[in-house]
């Protein structure tokens, strides 16, 4: 998956570094990132290429010996090689740990760039000394990235697992049931909730798999097994989805390149079914 960049090491942990020359620069403009391609792998900005510094640049995190800043728009190189690629081109791009910076980057820079001033009095956030936090000096207001928890759901009849695709996408791979959690609601009755809305579909014996970030929707996807429970007959929410359908074991499509956890869970079931 897209997070798993062994033996490279990922390290979110706050800090009020300062840039030094071979600090990799991130800058963003509308959900994409200044990246360069030219020789077939990404690269971004070092702090050391740039002719402007007299901005503001914001820690993010580390990925191995290397810091990683957000730096202001004004301050980006004018280097023709770069090229503001969007985030969703961005996570196929290789080294994969570059890849899956560019993409945390992006949404952590967003989540500054979005909350310059307070949502309740409008005056200027101010940022934390000892935490990623945004603080309204004015009226006490604060705030912590936006982290929205979503479940993906695995849901299988016997030998058969219930794919889907999305409206409006074309035609589109196999995907599963996916949503965000409601307000006051528990992570396992959204996997029933929303299995309910898109299929009328009823489920039993929920398991958790494994959690993914996914950072371009701000998201902490939860992979979730679940059972049929009743009647296989499919309701196609046509407002969400497409396609819904039992597909099975052998019949489902392969994903050969995959980064996130929707294609793992499917590879998986194809491969060995659901989990004892």
């Amino acid at each position: 998956m897209i997070h798993e960049i062994a033996p490279h090491v990922y390290n979110n942990c706050f800090s009020k570094a300062e840039p030094k020359p071979d600090s990799i620069v991130i800058f963003i403009k509308n959900r994409s990132v200044l990246a360069d391609k030219t020789s077939g792998e990404i690269r971004y900005p070092l702090y050391s290429e740039l002719t402007k510094t007299d901005g503001e640049f914001i820690h993010l995190f580390s990925v191995d010996d290397t810091d990683y800043f957000f730096g202001e728009e004004g301050c980006a190189p004018v280097d023709g090689s770069y090229e503001y690629l969007p985030a969703g081109v961005l996570m196929w791009s290789k080294p994969k740990q570059l890849a899956f910076a560019g993409i945390v980057g992006c949404q952590l820079s967003d989540w500054y760039l979005n909350n310059k001033f307070c949502g309740r009095c409008g005056k200027p956030m101010e940022r934390d000394s000892k935490e990623r936090m945004l603080r309204c000096p004015s009226c006490g207001n604060t705030l912590y990235p936006k982290i929205c928890p979503a479940v993906i759901v695995a849901c299988y009849n016997g030998d058969k697992l219930l794919l889907t695709k999305y409206a409006g996408r074309g035609i589109g791979a196999y995907a599963l049931i996916a949503g965000f959690a409601e307000i006051g609601e528990p992570i396992e009755e959204t996997v029933r909730r929303e299995v309910f809305e898109e299929t009328g579909i009823k489920v039993k014996n929920l398991r958790f798999y494994k959690s993914q970030p996914w950072p371009l929707s701000d998201s902490l996807l939860m992979g979730f097994w679940c059972e049929l429970d009743g009647s296989d007959e499919i309701t196609v929410d046509t407002n969400e989805l497409s396609v819904a359908e039992w597909v099975s074991r052998p019949d489902i499509p392969y994903r050969e390149v995959d980064i996130s956890l929707t294609g793992e869970m499917i590879n998986y079931f194809k491969d060995y079914g659901a989990p004892k």
